[in-house]
């Protein structure tokens, strides 16, 4: 029987594929200006001129949902590669050295992981004010455990290997060991997880965003323009609407895309199979 050339996966692939095209080529698909305001055309519904309607200050929603795709798609993925250089890095630099300095290590991920990452975001924007970079900082501290505890299993489970325990009997010390042997074997891993944590990164800072604690106030991010369409949601509801479906076609599309990459590098995955 023939395969369906259409799948869920294949549209969460055109989504993300779409996302990126239009965080790559934002401006040149602005028509108007998404700061300019027009007091006479607030709140209007979707028209010829404004495609999305306008907000409550008469910018087009359009515009501003466009220019706020890049910002979002950037800083998550900012935020997502600091979680990844830190998490990663330091639990790996503390499972090779051992001892103290790998409890410490996991006694402060430990600390960090018993708060939500949306509250701890909250508590380190409130800490650090707002501001690109401020957000950047905040989101990827936030994740960093997750990259931490998923190097730690992936360094214990690649140590008990017969490759491991060969180069320990040619003589070969730990950091060799690691950075010849290990680490290509945890590439699978962390691509993975990178996937799984994209979606929460924009997630948490469009949550950011929305409780005006996110980049600065006249940005246009996914968050922000949700914000200012709530209070004037029955007024016009498509202003809400067409961002918040935005924000979750994107998170729903990132997650699926990192189920996928998941099965593709899992290694149990041969064994179920042929199992099956």
């Amino acid at each position: 029987m023939a395969r369906s050339w259409f799948s869920w996966h294949h549209l969460a692939y055109a989504m993300v594929a779409v996302s990126l095209l239009v965080a790559a080529c934002g401006s040149a698909l602005l028509a108007l200006d998404p700061l300019e305001q027009n007091l006479l055309s607030r709140n209007l519904a979707p028209t010829a001129a404004h495609w999305l309607g306008t907000d409550n200050f008469g910018r087009d929603v359009y515009a501003r949902m466009i220019a706020g795709t890049r910002l979002t798609i950037v800083v998550a993925f900012l935020a997502t590669v600091l979680a990844l250089a830190g998490g990663a890095i330091l639990g790996m630099i503390g499972c090779i050295v051992g001892g103290l300095l790998r409890t410490v290590i996991y006694a402060a991920f430990d600390i960090v992981r018993t708060m939500p990452p949306i509250l701890l975001s909250l508590a380190l924007m409130v800490a650090l004010g707002v501001g690109t970079s401020s957000v950047i900082l905040a989101v990827g501290i936030a994740y960093m455990p997750l990259f931490a505890y998923v190097a730690r299993a992936v360094y214990e489970r690649e140590m008990a290997s017969g490759y491991v325990s060969a180069a320990r009997v040619i003589g070969a010390g730990p950091w060799a060991i690691a950075t010849r042997h290990v680490l290509p074997n945890i590439t699978g891993a962390m691509l993975t997880q990178i996937a799984i944590v994209l979606p929460r990164a924009v997630t948490t800072e469009s949550v950011l965003s929305f409780f005006g604690l996110g980049v600065s106030p006249e940005v246009p991010t996914w968050g922000r323009v949700i914000a200012s369409a709530v209070e004037f949601a029955e007024q016009t509801p498509t202003a809400l609407l067409f961002p918040v479906l935005a924000l979750a076609m994107l998170t729903l599309s990132l997650a699926v895309v990192g189920d996928r990459l998941r099965e593709h590098f899992d290694p149990l995955r041969p064994a179920v199979e042929a199992r099956a």
